[in-house]
C-alpha cells in the first residue's frame, strides 16, 4: 500500500505569478488510514511582505517570520519527506502550484512535486461525492462530523490533520470512522463480522413427494393450455 502524506500550506497571497511565496508547510504521514506520528511542519521567511488578506485568514506575520529559515534551506528535508508518497491536497493545483515555485527557486536539481510524489487532490473527490454541494474543508468537516472548532485561523498542520480525517471518513464512506478510533477495535470488529459470516450455513430443502406431484401437475396444465410446452419438449426429447 503506498505511504500517504497529507499537505497543506499557507502562503503570502493568491497568486503565484505576482510573486507570492510559501509561509507554512505542513504534512502528516498516513499508514494504514491512520497518522504513523511522522509529520513535517515549518515556517518560512517569504523574503516579501504578506498581503493584509492573507493575514486575516491565516494569522501568520511579517514580524513572526523574520527569523525563520528560508524554503532553500528546508527543501532537502521537504523532499525526503513526501519522496514516493500519494500527496492528498484540497484543492491540489494551489499548493503544488507554490510548491513548484519553490522547488525551482531552490535549484534546478529539486525539479517539481510530482517529480517526488503521486498528487492527489480531494477536492476533486469531494466534488465528485457531493456534487453541487459546497465542498471546502469546513463544509466538510461539518458534513463528516469532524470537530473543527478549534480551527479559529487556518493553519498548514491543523488543516493537514482536519483533511486527513475528511479524507478518512470521506473515503470509508461514513463519519464515525475518524482517525480517533482505535485500530485494534477496528481490526476486531472487521474479524467478528467475517467470522459470524463465515458461520453461516445455507438450510438445504428438500422437495417432498406431495411437492413432486404438484409440481408435476403444474407442467402439465401448463402443456394443456399452451399446446405444448418448452419444459415437456424438454422432457420428451431426454427421455
Amino acid at each position: 500500500m503506498m505511504r500517504k502524506v497529507v499537505l497543506d500550506t499557507e502562503t503570502t497571497g493568491l497568486e503565484v505569478e505576482g510573486g507570492h511565496r510559501v509561509i507554512e508547510i505542513g504534512c502528516i504521514e498516513l499508514l494504514d488510514r491512520r497518522p504513523s506520528g511522522r509529520e513535517f511542519h515549518r515556517y518560512l521567511n517569504p523574503e516579501r511582505v504578506i498581503d493584509p488578506g492573507a493575514v486575516a485568514v491565516h494569522g501568520i506575520t511579517d514580524e513572526f517570520l523574520r527569523d525563520k529559515p528560508r524554503f532553500a534551506e528546508v527543501a532537502d528535508e521537504f523532499v525526503a519527506f513526501i519522496a514516493g508518497a500519494e500527496l492528498l491536497i484540497h484543492n491540489a493545483a494551489f499548493d503544488t502550484a507554490f510548491l513548484d515555485n519553490e522547488l525551482q527557486r531552490a535549484g534546478e536539481t529539486f525539479g517539481r512535486v510530482a517529480d517526488h510524489a503521486t498528487v492527489v487532490d480531494t477536492l476533486a473527490l469531494a466534488r465528485k461525492k457531493y456534487p453541487g454541494q459546497k465542498n471546502t474543508l469546513d463544509a466538510l468537516c461539518k458534513r463528516l462530523g469532524v470537530d473543527n472548532s478549534h480551527r479559529e485561523v487556518h493553519g498548514a498542520l491543523l488543516d493537514a490533520h482536519l483533511l486527513a480525517d475528511v479524507w478518512v471518513a470521506m473515503t470509508a464512506g461514513q463519519g464515525a470512522l475518524a482517525l480517533g478510533l482505535d485500530a485494534t477495535g477496528v481490526h476486531a470488529e472487521a474479524v467478528r463480522v467475517a467470522a459470524w459470516d463465515a458461520s453461516i450455513r445455507p438450510r438445504v430443502l428438500r422437495a417432498t413427494d406431495a411437492d413432486t406431484a404438484a409440481h408435476a401437475a403444474r407442467l402439465a396444465a401448463i402443456d394443456k393450455a399452451s399446446g405444448g410446452s418448452v419444459w415437456k419438449r424438454e422432457e420428451t426429447a431426454d427421455a
